[in-house]
């Protein structure tokens, strides 16, 4: 989509702000609606029906609209469709992410929910990396978008998903589930006990959200490094061997860390993933090989995704069952900073000022990224261990 973007619209800013438009909708539908809606109802599954399916028929109407106006020659415009209609979208789509969050936590235990969540998250990556190389091969130059080919298998997955819900839904009659084992368990919470979890979770929270901008803002910096025709200048093909490592990091930790969780401890496992976040930017700038920078890159998507799938399962521990929708909502916000705003926000002005003010190298300025994102990173975790890992316990 970035690259088909980029060549509708010829600039680079309004084609990295359909990641931070589609998270500013993403998040204000989960923590201004659907969170209450998801909560006050117990609708869990209804929620995930229905954002499918808001999803599948927008898709349409976004295709259409684009279309037309790339037929009437308004490439721009054609551009801002896409970039506004899945910002519109993703407002609706995650009412589908809160009931998802909101389920998942519901079905499992703590003592298995390490192990489902991992699982999950590996099914995720292996189904993420099938669907970058089938849109890679559809593509042909944006005519996968033009015609709608790779819109159109997008709507019949959504609607796929849809059928198999509603169906599974009806076998298991989830909501009346869900229902009972909410009021069974709040009976049987203490409100204490869950305000301390509360505060807890808060703190947690806002050392993510350190990590998270830290850890995201060279995401974009880290592609044009490769490139760089006075550093690496890796070809098309080595950046993808690159970015796969990153994939295949990340689908490795998706099944070994929620395991490890169950079996060690979230602190230790989620601290693992942090030190390997600090320390892998580090090495970018010395890794001077393929394969040396496959490693690291690859250390780095473990790092990522164990954040991720032990972050989730630890919210999940925290978080009251009544209140479920809405703190997973805010969950789902904080990770969803890696979607693009970090880049624009921190990464992409700082390399900017260097380059343009200071009048360094492209070369060092992105060097110079990587130590930031260490340090921003290295900040979130101090605070992560002292509110956290080493807090009391109530």
């Amino acid at each position: 989509m970035i690259p088909y973007l980029h060549m509708l619209m010829g600039t680079v800013t309004w084609t990295a702000a359909l990641g931070t438009l589609n998270m500013i909708g993403s998040s204000l539908g989960q923590n201004l609606l659907w969170g209450r809606i998801c909560d006050k109802y117990k609708a869990r599954t209804k929620l995930i029906i229905s954002g499918e399916m808001i999803a599948a028929v927008t898709y349409v109407l976004v295709f259409l609209i684009h279309r037309f106006l790339r037929d009437s020659g308004n490439n721009f415009n054609a551009g801002l469709s896409i970039i506004f209609g899945l910002s519109i979208l993703e407002f609706f789509w995650s009412m589908s992410d809160v009931g998802w969050a909101a389920l998942l936590t519901d079905v499992t235990t703590p003592q298995s929910r390490g192990r489902v969540i991992g699982t999950l998250n590996f099914i995720a990556s292996v189904g993420r990396m099938t669907g970058v190389l089938y849109s890679g091969f559809l593509y042909n130059d944006g005519e996968g978008f033009l015609n709608g080919t790779i819109f159109y298998i997008v709507i019949a997955l959504l609607l796929a998903g849809v059928s198999l819900m509603v169906f599974t839904s009806r076998r298991i009659k989830t909501d009346k589930t869900e229902e009972h084992c909410t009021q069974t368990t709040a009976k049987q919470e203490d409100s204490l006990s869950n305000r301390q979890n509360e505060r807890k979770y808060r703190m947690f929270l806002i050392s993510l959200i350190v990590v998270v901008l830290g850890a995201a803002s060279i995401s974009q910096i880290f592609l044009l490094f490769l490139q760089l025709p006075n550093g690496l200048n890796f070809s098309d093909p080595q950046m993808t061997l690159v970015v796969s490592a990153w994939t295949v990091g990340g689908m490795i930790a998706s099944l070994g860390a929620g395991r490890l969780s169950d079996r060690f401890g979230r602190l230790k496992v989620l601290l693992f993933g942090l030190s390997l976040a600090i320390v892998t930017p580090l090495f970018y700038s010395f890794a001077s090989s393929v394969p040396l920078m496959s490693l690291v890159y690859g250390l780095n998507g473990v790092s990522f995704w164990t954040i991720q799938t032990v972050g989730f399962v630890f919210a999940g521990d925290m978080i009251p069952k009544d209140k479920r929708g809405r703190l997973l909502g805010r969950y789902n916000t904080v990770m969803a900073l890696s979607w693009g705003p970090a880049g624009i926000l921190i990464g992409g002005p700082f390399a900017d000022l260097q380059v343009g003010r200071l009048g360094l190298s492209p070369f060092t300025a992105y060097v110079n990224a990587f130590y930031a994102s260490s340090i921003i990173v290295l900040i979130g975790t101090v605070l992560f261990a002292i509110k956290i890992a080493r807090a009391k316990p109530q």
